[in-house]
């Protein structure tokens, strides 16, 4: 732990990749025991789940956005510390945050899919809805455990996990102050007004693009050639902690879909006047985005599928000896706890019997509560257990590189390969797509939980937490949040609707009810799509690039992986402009520092942006500025001064002449 004029840090070693016999030391040692679990820390944390359950569920079907909540609850853990006396311990505001985490990753899960039986008219009790949330988050946690020790420790300084760098440096910060609180705070106030000014007022646009400019706009609409920028300072500030090797791959599998795949689909397929593959429209109707939703994106789905099939090959050994040491552990009775706190786990044998006792949970519900059928019930227990492990290191893997899961693109793989095994099963209509829905439910609730749990333990690793406790409490804020969404979704749909002129958006559930409906009619599936995926999967793996990465470019939007490019490339040249280590060292701290900044700021301001649209202020407040030409302008220009912003505050941390 690093200490300057007083002020605790973490070590200078916590976000590099460690020399042969190096070792970490957490912000709380191991060998130190302050207050984790306490009555406080867990009854604040259900209480944040509760919330922000209910508002993420509520905003998340009324607009169509989602927010992740972990970085508000954190900021809030570490303002409602002063409250108390004595005051929270960091590791007090790690459980409170891990407890109340749990909310976003239930509501990902559940309003993805759920909705969808609602859309479809088919019936939903809420025992269906609790059940499918609670065991898909119960089997995030448990298929992640064995994974920790890989991707928390063994991974140190490979993974770069940006979402838990931001939780962890406003925690920290919280509980050191110092100049380092200074330099948090003034980059939240600017990172958060800056994405308010465009989310509320509309004073730029949030995502410039070369159609700006008339030539290339020219170009877009006659070649299908357009490159795209977010110019959040949130996104930005995501792209600066990853750092440029990950965002590098991440940009190229974009730029191979927008400047190569698009354009050469439309080449081909001006001609068909058509419509081809289960798109609504003939290719030579389609712009640039409908070309990429249509066809390109299934090509990164699976890639995606393919990088969790090597993830689990890779991986392979340490799944293997974790189980072993389990079922070593369930036969013996005997456990073996780590002689290190900051190292202990649930036993391994307890895992294991989570395991089993979940997935005869999934198979008995689905066999009383669903279908009635106890074959059917047993191809859905195949398919949520086989999909739910394979998919987890993607999860991980995903919020570990870029902190973002491409959940999305999982669920509608679980959803397309549901359909057809239940439709050749011979379940059909009604009751096959209920089964289907329930199925990506609790897949999607699965692999949400996971990849959020690994940021988690990372955070609690930095931290110096005790990964059991995390593990153990994560399960109550499942079971809370998943009480709640419930509850949530039923008021909603007896309110509102999810049909009708005044219905709920609920746009990802409405595509997903698109698919099922096509699929249990036709069993339509891009399925030479996702086999080039795997294969571009395979090969980038040969030459040893990181397919995972590559696969997410290609299925995520450009213009949220140009940001990730332009923040990578700042990170690389605050940390490679001076001749000494040290002094790159202390600026490219400064910098995550800032770019955590951003990444809090966007984040709370992003919750109250959304919270505005609710009662319809926002479009009070809107200028309307951004849906003029000169608003696309002043977006290129804000942001471009935002990135000469990062760029010179970072290199503040240090100077050429003093090295400090």
């Amino acid at each position: 732990m690093e200490e300057q004029k007083g002020v605790k840090r973490l070590s200078p070693n916590a976000y590099r990749v460690l020399e042969p016999g190096e070792t970490y030391t957490p912000y709380v040692p191991a060998d130190r025991e302050i207050a984790e679990i306490s009555l406080r820390s867990v009854t604040i944390g259900l209480i944040m789940a509760v919330i922000f359950t209910a508002a993420a569920a509520y905003l998340g079907l009324k607009i169509g956005q989602v927010f992740e909540a972990a970085i508000p609850i954190a900021i809030l853990a570490v303002g409602l510390a002063g409250m108390f006396s004595p005051r929270s311990t960091i590791s007090e505001n790690v459980i409170i945050q891990s407890i109340g985490s749990a909310s976003g990753v239930v509501v990902a899960g559940m309003i993805f899919t759920l909705p969808a039986i609602f859309i479809l008219d088919l019936e939903l009790q809420f025992y269906q809805t609790f059940l499918a949330a609670l065991l898909g988050g119960f089997l995030g946690i448990l298929f992640i455990i064995p994974l920790r020790q890989y991707f928390v420790f063994e991974q140190h300084g490979h993974l770069p996990f940006p979402e838990g760098t931001a939780i962890t440096e406003v925690l920290v910060t919280g509980e050191s102050g110092g100049e380092q609180a200074k330099v948090l705070v003034k980059a939240a106030i600017i990172g958060g007004i800056y994405d308010f000014c465009v989310a509320t007022f509309g004073l730029w646009r949030e995502v410039a693009s070369t159609r700006v400019v008339p030539a290339l706009e020219a170009v877009a609409d006659r070649a299908k050639l357009v490159v795209k920028v977010n110019v959040g300072a949130a996104v930005m500030g995501l792209g600066y902690i990853i750092g440029i090797k990950y965002a590098s791959i991440i940009c190229a599998g974009s730029f191979v879909s927008w400047l190569v795949l698009i354009p050469s689909i439309w080449y081909f397929g001006r001609y068909i006047d058509v419509p081809i593959g289960g798109a609504e429209l003939p290719l030579a109707d389609m712009t640039a985005e409908e070309i990429f939703s249509n066809y390109v994106r299934h090509i990164g789905i699976g890639g995606i599928a393919m990088a969790g099939i090597l993830g689990i090959l890779k991986n392979s050994k340490i799944i293997v000896q974790a189980f072993t040491l389990g079922f070593k552990e369930l036969f013996t009775g005997k456990h073996v706890a780590s002689a290190v706190r900051t190292d202990r786990d649930i036993g391994m044998a307890t895992v294991i019997a989570g395991i089993v006792l979940t997935l005869v949970a999934v198979f008995a519900f689905f066999g009383f509560g669903v279908v009635d059928n106890w074959r059917i019930a047993g191809i859905a227990l195949a398919v949520v257990g086989v999909i739910s492990f394979l998919f987890t290191t993607v999860a991980a893997r995903a919020i570990a590189i870029v902190g973002v899961n491409p959940v999305s693109g999982m669920t509608l793989m679980t959803l397309i390969l549901s359909s057809v095994i239940l439709v050749a099963a011979g379940l059909s209509g009604p009751a096959g797509m209920l089964s289907a829905l329930i199925i990506g439910g609790v897949v999607c609730t699965a692999l949400s939980t996971a990849g959020a749990f690994i940021s988690d333990l990372k955070v609690g690793y930095w931290l110096g937490s005790t990964p059991r406790n995390q593990e153990r409490y994560k399960f109550l804020g499942i079971i809370v949040s998943a009480l709640c969404v419930t509850g949530v979704l039923i008021l909603l749909n007896k309110v509102y609707g999810f049909t009708g002129p005044k219905a709920l958006a609920a746009p990802q559930a409405n595509a997903m009810a698109a698919v099922i409906r096509t699929l249990m009619a036709e069993t339509a599936a891009p399925w030479f799509l996702y086999l080039a995926g795997i294969f571009m999967a395979l090969i980038l793996e040969l030459v040893h690039i990181s397919p995972l990465a590559f696969a997410l470019g290609m299925y995520l939007p450009i213009e949220l992986n140009t940001p990730l490019l332009v923040g990578g490339i700042i990170s690389y040249l605050v940390a490679t402009r001076s001749t000494s280590d040290e002094v790159n060292t202390k600026r490219r701290e400064r910098g995550t520092l800032i770019a955590s900044g951003f990444i809090a700021g966007g984040a709370l301001m992003g919750v109250i942006s959304a919270l505005l649209a609710l009662p319809g202020w926002s479009e009070t407040l809107h200028t309307g500025i951004a849906e003029r030409p000169i608003g696309e302008v002043l977006s290129v220009v804000c942001f471009v001064g935002l990135c000469i912003y990062l760029f010179y505050d970072a290199k503040r941390g240090a100077s050429e002449r003093t090295g400090g």
